[in-house]
């Protein structure tokens, strides 16, 4: 894989990774390819607000409010920029490419919150920069395609630009964890229909990663040491009751108590902390089982599934050492023609009802797959 960094009109980063061709051969230099459009300035950082009942921040963007939305095929920033449309993307074609978002709900513009220091809305809500990073991954210039149509070429390219991504961004200051993460379908919410994805570096270490790790210290102390992320995988292995797919690297299985419809977790069988940290055989081998466990979602109902691909990584500072990478696949569609929605006890308390039980969910993904 090639890698070549270059800057958008406004000084926004851009970065091309390319794979050779059969004869080893790559394409000639995206970058040389120039940001023709006159753009406004980058918005502001966005703020910060702390919610003192459940400790968690809050960013509050609203210059997201003007985010393109839904544009028409011939006007998508994601495309490959023509003579006739400028794009986010400058060269005419390419294979995977990485930018900074033009509308971040991180960025390192931090005027916005050019805050006093000790600045508050009120005496227990403090606020601060929302200073970080946030980049989208365009997956393939073809507008029409998705993921689960990529070859296992391109599949791997992916994450090695994850990887790289990850690494790159978790060494930054302000950086405190790195999320990787691919929202599909209108029904999902997506703005954009152009197959991509995006990477967020949050300042602070967020709300699910916290609980996740508190548990794990608390049962390595009830447990001799154990790692609660591996006795899960090693006890799913075990039953095979939920196991979607799996090889001598790498399990995919509905957790025993999914929240979503369709919810499957991809693990690997070594710990390791964050993509940046998989092996060249690790890398390889997701790739294949990935795409068959898409594929497996499409086929389920003979429709193109919503779905959200998250990976979970360890925070940048903390946590290193308990905390295991895993990939959560999940789908709001309950049913052919049925969404589950996140209505009161979801929305209000946090407490999923989900309408499928796991293992059936399990056996209908096993015998959707391809």
């Amino acid at each position: 894989m090639r890698r070549t960094a270059t800057t958008l009109a406004d000084g926004r980063e851009l970065i091309y990774f390319d794979e050779p061709d059969a004869s080893g051969v790559y394409p000639p230099d995206r970058a040389a390819a120039v940001d023709t459009r006159t753009l406004d300035p980058r918005p502001l950082a966005s703020q910060l607000r702390y919610d003192p009942l459940l400790d968690e921040w809050v960013a509050i963007a609203a210059h997201r409010q003007t985010r393109t939305f839904l544009p028409a095929t011939d006007e998508c920033p994601l495309c490959p920029s023509t003579p006739t449309h400028a794009s986010e993307v400058p060269a005419a074609s390419y294979d995977v490419a990485v930018f900074e978002n033009r509308f971040p709900s991180f960025s390192d513009n931090p005027a916005e919150a050019d805050l006093a220091v000790g600045a508050q809305v009120t005496p227990l809500s403090p606020i601060r920069p929302g200073v970080g990073r946030c980049e989208v991954v365009c997956f393939t210039p073809e507008h029409t395609s998705c993921f689960a149509e990529l070859s296992p070429t391109r599949a791997r390219t992916v994450l090695d630009a994850l990887a790289d991504r990850t690494a790159a961004l978790s060494a930054r200051d302000d950086v405190e964890q790195v999320f990787c993460f691919e929202n599909r379908g209108v029904e999902i919410g997506v703005t954009l229909h152009h197959p991509h994805g995006q990477i967020y570096g949050y300042p602070f270490v967020t709300p699910r990663t916290r609980a996740m790790l508190a548990s794990a210290v608390r049962y390595a102390a009830a447990h001799g040491g154990a790692n609660l992320f591996g006795d899960i995988l090693a006890a799913e292995r075990a039953s095979g009751e939920r196991v979607v797919l799996a090889d001598d690297l790498w399990t995919a299985y509905v957790p025993a108590a999914a929240r979503w419809p369709f919810e499957v977790h991809v693990v690997p069988h070594r710990q390791v902390p964050d993509l940046a940290a998989l092996n060249d055989a690790e890398r390889a081998a997701f790739a294949g089982l990935y795409l068959r466990l898409l594929r497996a979602f499409d086929a389920l109902f003979g429709a193109p599934m919503p779905y959200i691909s998250a990976w979970y990584q360890a925070p940048t500072h903390a946590g290193r050492d308990l905390a295991w990478l895993h990939l959560q696949l999940f789908s709001i569609r309950r049913a052919a023609g049925k969404l589950k929605y996140l209505a009161g006890s979801e929305s209000a308390m946090g407490v999923f009802i989900n309408d499928v039980r796991p293992e059936e969910a399990a056996k209908m993904l096993r015998e959707a797959l391809r």
